[in-house]
């Protein structure tokens, strides 16, 4: 399966709550949410759309680590740029590597503004610059076409949460 990125969006009368639990905004099965299934499936068929809205919810597949490292400071010790925070974090392994605790945080509005507003100086040229050096030249491509298709969706989605004045809470896990 391997590790994931779900981000929810909700009202700014949310925000207390979502920055003290971001549970309480994120869904009890984000990959059923993703996949247009009930929460809790075990069996049966998909349309495989998105039973939220694409306002209401943000589905990184595993391009986050990518736009992590994308957005992530430079130089240990320098400070990140805002987009960072909708993709910082990592999850906790536990019993020797088998289980993890996934990483939760929740972005009041005016963060969000702030991330979208440096997402949009983020060109897909960035992502190659990016990705460089980690992936052999061969994967490259694959890798740069994969991560400049969920940039585009995460970008999309920053924009539509921030010019309604709402917040976010992220799961990576």
């Amino acid at each position: 399966m391997g590790i994931r990125y779900y981000a929810y969006a909700f009202d700014s009368e949310q925000t207390e709550r979502a920055l003290s639990d971001p549970l309480t905004v994120i869904g009890s099965d984000p990959f059923a949410d993703v996949l247009g299934l009930e929460r809790g499936f075990t069996d049966g068929f998909t349309a495989f759309r998105q039973s939220l809205p694409e306002r209401d919810l943000l589905y990184l597949d595993k391009a986050w680590s990518c736009l992590q490292r994308l957005t992530a400071p430079p130089v240990a010790g320098d400070r990140a740029r805002p987009a960072y925070r909708m993709f910082e974090g990592h999850v906790t392994y536990l019993d020797n590597g088998f289980t993890w605790r996934p990483w939760l945080r929740a972005l009041p509005p005016d963060e969000v503004a702030l991330v979208a507003s440096d997402m949009e100086k983020i060109g897909d040229h960035d992502i190659e610059a990016g990705l460089d050096g980690f992936h052999p030249s061969q994967m490259l491509e694959a890798e740069v076409a994969y991560a400049t298709q969920f940039l585009h969706r995460a970008r999309n989605f920053v924009q539509a949460v921030a010019s309604e004045g709402r917040g976010f809470a992220y799961m990576i896990g």
